[in-house]
């Protein structure tokens, strides 16, 4: 006959009041509601700039599971960001969705900077042929 054994998960202990690992207060009482999670704006900024960091070392996965963060949140805080909409807010005052023009200002923005990316991957290229082509004659 085995026994299965099972270790308790750190921050909760049965039947007391504990701290999750994202600082809430909870119970293992069920009539009480469980409070969602706000992430300030700077801390959004900062979440948004680690994970790529992350992404660039491929870690990407490994950030958002050990944060409790989900892609589509960094996809919904990126565009967000890219409309303008965390510009002077103040801690706790709510964000919204983009206007359709800051969504169109957004993407072009973000279409903008693949354009230029693009071009000084051609100017490098030129440079390069052209030295090439320099020491051929």
């Amino acid at each position: 006959m085995t026994t299965s054994s099972y270790s308790i998960p750190s921050g909760r202990v049965s039947g007391l009041a504990s701290v999750s690992d994202n600082g809430v207060m909870s119970t293992d009482d069920p009539a009480e509601k469980p409070r969602r999670r706000v992430i300030s704006v700077a801390e959004k900024l900062a979440h948004l700039e680690a994970y790529d960091h992350a992404i660039q070392t491929h870690q990407g996965g490994a950030y958002l599971r050990a944060n409790g963060l989900y892609s589509s949140q960094i996809a919904q805080w990126r565009k967000q960001r890219d409309a303008g909409l965390f510009d002077r807010k103040q801690p706790g005052e709510a964000i919204g969705k983009p206007s359709k023009e800051q969504a169109e200002i957004a993407r072009l923005k973000r279409q903008l900077a693949d354009r230029e990316r693009e071009l000084e991957t051609t100017q490098t290229a030129l440079d390069i042929r052209g030295k090439a082509h320099a020491r051929a004659t």
